[in-house]
């Protein structure tokens, strides 16, 4: 098998839309983590750690109802642009849908925000803070990265992506400078975001000669309808993958919940690699599952074979190499941390052996599928974090989590093999060999 992986020519790498996919993905996520570093002691500096902290609580809830404005589009609007790349009637269709769509979320989450804070006084120590995040809303509700993920054009909306960070960034260096401007601080990251996704969509108007056409209301509901079921799959998902410290919370110390957290830290950081392949290479997948399966199956072997090999390179890089980033990010030796890391430094491989079955079941669009087995995986995660916690403290966690890898990709297998034989075999015969066919 690794032979026919570095068969694969350094020219052909480049020239690969897939590969550019996951370049210009990989490069939007680097850039978020730089520029959340860099404004991260110019905020404290600013405003003070106590309402540094209250910015980072709002961001944290807007993070939480954006899960409900994406209402799944990132994983269905990739392969409805996809396969309908050359009709422009048709993506004219399907970027109107969907930002309206996504538009009437972000008013019904906007007003769900004002009842909560106004109307059942919740938020009050962070409410206008909160108020002022609103506009991350909106810039999500306005985002196309699906529109260009599907048409494997990712250069433009990744230069975007910097050119709004900065923009962010030079509007804390020159607006906030005392503890009562941190209300502005994620307005202005949602406004410079909105102003620039705006600015996107002329682009693909005038250059790109898409249409925005005003969908009718019952178009609308239609579109959310299909969609629900991805939505719960995201939301349930971002539980089992984040909800690790929550679970932490009730039977450990501060301290321990801190050394933990760096090191779920930098895990979730590097558990992007998974997702950012099977975004990288949705779209040409989805094309091919619709005019060439074998050609498919092929793509996908070298796909998941790729995303293995530098899943276990990571793995071992990061187990190796604990101590030494521990210590570069906290300053100090935290044993702890370390061993934290070294443990869930192979959550992001484990991941990856998931990639075949997530990918199988998008293209074939198996929403009741992809749904069944993200709120299986959550209430497995949840069971085994409560009781390993309990008993073993963060280490326990570390394990639990390690499990639940092991379990969704387990679980998606045993379903993709009884409900979806020809996905199965297929798969298993490119990768194996047709002499191994059931």
């Amino acid at each position: 098998m690794l032979d026919k992986i570095l068969s694969f020519s350094y020219h052909n790498l480049i020239r690969n839309k897939s590969i550019q996919n996951f370049i210009f993905l990989g490069f939007i996520q680097a850039s978020n983590i730089l520029i959340s570093l860099v404004s991260m002691p110019l905020l404290i500096e600013s405003i003070g750690v106590d309402q540094f902290g209250l910015v980072n609580l709002s961001l944290s809830v807007i993070l939480l109802f954006n899960i409900l404005v994406g209402f799944g589009y990132n994983l269905s609007g990739p392969r409805e642009v996809a396969i309908n790349q050359k009709n422009t009637e048709k993506l004219s269709q399907a970027i109107s849908q969907i930002i309206s769509s996504k538009f009437v979320l972000a008013c019904v989450a906007t007003l769900s925000i004002l009842v909560a804070a106004y109307g059942f006084n919740l938020f009050r120590e962070y409410r206008t803070i909160l108020i002022f995040s609103v506009f991350l809303l909106f810039s999500e509700a306005t985002l196309p990265l699906w529109f260009f993920q599907g048409m494997e054009k990712m250069k433009l909306i990744s230069v975007a992506n910097v050119f709004s960070k900065l923009l962010y960034l030079m509007g804390i260096v020159l607006f906030i400078h005392e503890a009562e401007q941190a209300k502005w601080t994620n307005f202005i990251l949602g406004g410079t975001a909105l102003s620039v996704n705006l600015m996107i969509l002329s682009y693909i108007h005038h250059a790109m000669k898409i249409r925005f056409i005003l969908p009718k209301i019952l178009n609308v509901f239609h579109s959310l309808k299909n969609n629900i079921l991805l939505f719960l799959s995201n939301l349930v998902s971002h539980i089992s993958i984040n909800g690790g410290l929550i679970v932490l919370s009730f039977f450990a110390n501060a301290e321990t919940l801190g050394m933990f957290s760096l090191a779920e830290r930098i895990t979730m950081v590097l558990r992007m690699l998974p997702a950012l392949v099977i975004q990288a290479i949705y779209p040409n997948a989805s094309k091919l599952f619709e005019s060439d399966k074998p050609s498919f199956f092929r793509f996908l072997k070298k796909a998941y074979l790729w995303a293995l090999l530098l899943g276990l390179l990571l793995a071992v890089f990061t187990y190796l190499a604990a101590p030494f980033i521990v210590k570069a990010l906290a300053r100090e030796t935290l044993e702890d941390s370390v061993s934290y890391l070294r443990i869930l430094s192979f959550v992001p491989f484990l991941a990856c052996l998931n990639i075949a079955n997530v990918l199988g079941l998008l293209v074939k669009d198996k929403k009741r599928q992809i749904f069944n087995t993200s709120w299986l995986m959550c209430a497995f995660m949840l069971v085994v974090s409560i009781s390993l916690t309990s008993q073993f403290g963060g280490i326990g966690l570390c394990y639990a989590l390690l499990s639940t890898e092991v379990f969704i990709f387990a679980l998606s297998t045993f379903l993709i093999y009884f409900k979806n034989k020809d996905l199965f075999h297929g798969f298993k015969n490119s990768l194996f060999g047709s002499g191994h066919s059931g």
